[in-house]
């Protein structure tokens, strides 16, 4: 084969620093356009961006090449060091260390970006914790809860 035909999409979760509320409403289209022009500098295609004042989901799209761990270092980085210019540090935005990312078929990208856009609906009946645990053991990772909330 002479080319290179991939189809890597991707379910990327985060949280803020402490899992503090610090994406008020004001904040929260601009981070997410901000976001959304790293991943686009990346050569990524941003599908889907959403979350609650704690923490934040995107569904992309990435190329082989790219690497998730160099992007979501670029996107902490960056959109921290943008949100405390914008904000003046009051109050220090930060991201936690670490995140989830986890791999979606293409039937499965309607139903992530329904997930994605109705992410207040739900949270009415689950925290962000027992959501990223049940990502986690569906997807079969092994993990130690004591290194999440870190």
């Amino acid at each position: 084969m002479t080319n290179t035909y991939t189809n890597h999409i991707y379910h990327i979760v985060f949280s803020t620093k402490n899992r503090l509320p610090l994406i008020t409403p004001d904040l929260k289209e601009k981070l997410y356009n901000y976001i959304g022009g790293i991943i686009q500098e990346e050569k990524g295609v941003l599908i889907s961006i959403g979350g609650m004042p704690d923490h934040i989901h995107i569904c992309v799209k990435l190329k082989a090449c790219v690497s998730i761990s160099e992007m979501l270092r670029k996107i902490k980085s960056n959109s921290s060091k943008w949100v405390n210019e914008l904000l003046k540090n009051n109050p220090k935005f930060a991201w936690q260390n670490g995140f989830g990312s986890f791999t979606v078929s293409e039937s499965q990208l309607i139903p992530l970006m329904n997930y994605i856009k109705n992410q207040e609906e739900h949270h009415r009946n689950k925290s962000f914790k027992d959501e990223f645990i049940g990502f986690v053991k569906k997807q079969n990772i092994k993990y130690d809860e004591k290194y999440f909330w870190k």
